[in-house]
């Protein structure tokens, strides 16, 4: 398990990742994107703000790398940025395949990404990634699967995963949408020749949704690194979006939203790499002071109490436009 490598780091940054979702394509769904990226959203405005937030993340520990073939040029500008610094070999690096991105990087294309959990997407998209990556890539995941995706039931792309995964790639899967812990449960069950076919699982867990922590907690039980993401729920945790209870939290520790929502995460036992999505450098440091939050009993149930019920949340995420 590449993961492995995380556990010789020192530093708690180590367990931070960096995402680049935010980055990778000129347009996404994250509040506040205006401001952090403003009106040049160029191919090499967004390469050159790629590589400075890479350097800045390895700089202050984060070790695990996230992109998928869908954040736009998010493979290309990672593997850029690897190629300039052949002798780190202390990172793990992560994709995603399952989502074709399909803006031809505008901010308001009709659809952004088509998904396709099939054998023939996952043949295609993985000569995609090795291009750019090669033997960069550690961890390669299904984008999204959710309980009726053909991927859980796909016995010949069950069979091309394991023979990938006996070649040395781990392979993984994220999951999305208000029936994740199903989904997870579904994916835990998929064996090959008697083997558990999945390493990892990447979910959306934070104090607005919780849903997937008990099957998040099987998952690691059963021996998967647990990656969560959209730990600020596409900006509703950070800054001016947060609810008064989070600032007011937030005021109270000195640090920032942002900070606190990636704490209650990382106080789970079961989060292996919990995700920053940041785009910018300073949005950076303020997520890994999420490492030195404290929080009491009392903060702790304030936060509890912005639980969502996850039909209203994913509804309300579905209706955040592409900005």
């Amino acid at each position: 398990m590449p993961f492995a490598r995380l556990a010789t780091a020192t530093t708690p940054t180590c367990h931070i990742g960096l995402g680049l979702a935010a980055v990778g394509r000129p347009g996404y769904i994250n509040l506040g994107r205006h401001e952090d990226l403003g009106e040049d959203r160029s191919v090499e405005t967004l390469r050159t703000r790629t590589h400075e937030l890479l350097d800045a993340a390895y700089a202050q520990g984060v070790r695990y790398f996230d992109a998928a073939r869908s954040y736009g040029r998010s493979e290309e500008f990672l593997a850029e940025w690897l190629k300039d610094r052949p002798g780190l070999d202390d990172i793990v690096v992560g994709s995603k395949w399952g989502y074709t991105y399909t803006a031809d990087w505008s901010t308001d294309a009709e659809k952004h990404e088509v998904k396709d959990h099939t054998l023939a997407t996952y043949e295609r998209q993985r000569a995609e990634s090795d291009a750019l990556l090669g033997d960069r890539l550690d961890l390669y995941q299904i984008h999204s699967l959710t309980p009726d995706s053909p991927a859980l039931t796909d016995k010949e792309l069950h069979a091309k995963l394991a023979e990938a995964a006996a070649q040395g790639l781990t392979v993984g899967f994220s999951t999305s949408g208000p029936a994740q812990a199903e989904a997870i449960r579904a994916a835990l069950a998929v064996t090959v020749d008697g083997e558990p076919l999945f390493r990892t699982v990447q979910s959306t867990y934070n104090a607005l949704e919780t849903s997937a922590g008990p099957a998040l907690a099987e998952a690691h039980d059963a021996g998967l690194t647990v990656i969560v993401k959209e730990g600020m729920a596409n900006g509703r945790l950070a800054g001016p979006h947060a609810p008064d209870a989070v600032k007011e939290i937030a005021e109270a520790t000195g640090l920032g939203c942002d900070a606190v929502a990636l704490a209650v995460i990382l106080r789970q036992p079961w989060a292996g790499v919990v995700l920053s999505g940041a785009a910018t450098t300073n949005q950076l440091a303020s997520n890994l002071h999420a490492a030195v939050v404290d929080l009491d009993d009392d903060q702790l149930s304030r936060l509890a109490a912005l639980v969502e019920e996850p039909p209203a949340y994913w509804e309300r995420r579905a209706r955040l436009p592409w900005h």
